[in-house]
């Protein structure tokens, strides 16, 4: 079963910021709840796993990770991940993440997955996959921001007004944009299984009772 996401997540912080997060592979993958990266084979080839904490319940992942491109000047990032369990179920994901600058200062961080899913996990239907992606994507977004956030303080670009005997100019200085207000969020270390589990029943009888 194939889920398609294309999602953008505003981030309070500069696209130079981002760009450090984005980048880097090892540092990317902290980004998503319970991953690792456990062994870099080459410059594009990495191990990695994926735990998953359900109540007392833990399951792990471990697949392969391939960055199959990083562009700077387009400040974009392409990499294919594949992975399974010890059930026999395995997921694969094709993903393009890029930034966008936005007017403020601030960044969008745009991503455009195809995500495949095979075993027990495909059973559950592609509207509810689509939910729980879009649920794990977000805590990734949520802790891509705490990290960029951390590197820096966010500003943007204003005009201040001088006034001389030739007349009134306006120069360019950096200021805090009101997009920084408030401090970073804790970042999320484990993926929330439960919450995962809540997002497929909510879903499925948000379903039930659609029909």
């Amino acid at each position: 079963m194939e889920v398609v996401i294309d999602k953008q997540y505003p981030i309070p912080a500069s696209p130079e910021n981002c760009w450090k997060i984005l980048s880097n592979v090892t540092e990317l993958a902290t980004c998503m709840p319970g991953a690792a990266i456990t062994e870099q084979i080459d410059d594009t080839h990495y191990k990695g796993q994926v735990k998953v904490k359900v109540g007392p319940a833990t399951a792990a992942f471990a697949g392969n990770i391939e960055v199959q491109g990083i562009d700077a000047a387009a400040q974009e990032m392409r990499m294919l991940g594949k992975g399974a369990d010890k059930g026999g179920s395995s997921a694969s994901m094709q993903l393009t993440a890029s930034l966008l600058p936005q007017a403020d200062g601030t960044t969008n961080l745009v991503g455009k997955a195809s995500v495949i899913v095979n075993g027990k996990f495909a059973q559950f239907g592609g509207r509810m996959m689509t939910s729980v992606s879009d649920m794990i994507l977000q805590q990734f977004a949520d802790n891509f921001s705490v990290k960029a956030q951390a590197l820096g303080p966010l500003v943007s670009p204003v005009q201040e007004v001088a006034v001389s005997d030739s007349g009134v100019t306006a120069t360019p200085v950096a200021a805090p944009a009101a997009a920084a207000a408030g401090a970073p969020q804790k970042l999320q270390t484990e993926l929330n299984g439960l919450s995962v589990v809540w997002m497929v029943i909510k879903d499925f009888f948000k379903g039930l009772f659609g029909k």
